[in-house]
């Protein structure tokens, strides 16, 4: 791998790493609008095991479905500005080959985060990414427990 590959090699797993903090972020305290702007229009998301969350689990396709989630989500109070969660990720670990990546981390969700917060779900997200126009967008997340 040449030098200026390396570097753009390395830039690539940067910026993946700030698109999956970002997501976190947007979540909690973002709008839906820059929420699902860092998915592609055919965006997979799926909930393996949903027990022991305030909602339910299943896949949803596409990023009209995921937005009307994120909705969902903000109305029962679980997700979003004032809701007094958390999303918290670590251990992002990212493979590029142009212009597909795929990336593990880990991910912890708080509840109770304007008094004595607490870890409601623990898991990894399991992610791919294409670059397109727009830079680097989430195509399919897949969410497991642990």
């Amino acid at each position: 791998m040449s030098a200026d590959a390396g570097l753009r090699a390395a830039a690539d797993r940067v910026e993946i790493a700030m698109l999956i903090a970002r997501i976190a972020q947007h979540a909690d305290f973002g709008t839906p609008e820059e929420y699902i702007a860092c998915f592609t229009e055919d965006a997979m998301w799926e909930l393996a095991d949903s027990g022991g969350l305030p909602m339910s689990g299943g896949r949803v396709e596409g990023r009209d479905e995921i937005l009307a989630g994120v909705h969902s989500r903000r109305a029962d109070g679980i997700q979003g500005p004032g809701s007094h969660t958390r999303h918290d990720v670590s251990s992002i670990v990212v493979d590029v080959e142009g212009d597909i990546a795929r990336s593990r981390s880990y991910f912890r969700y708080y509840t109770g985060t304007d008094a004595v917060p607490a870890i409601v779900a623990l898991g990894m997200y399991s992610d791919a990414f294409v670059r397109g126009a727009d830079g680097w967008q989430l195509r399919q997340r897949v969410i497991t427990r642990s």
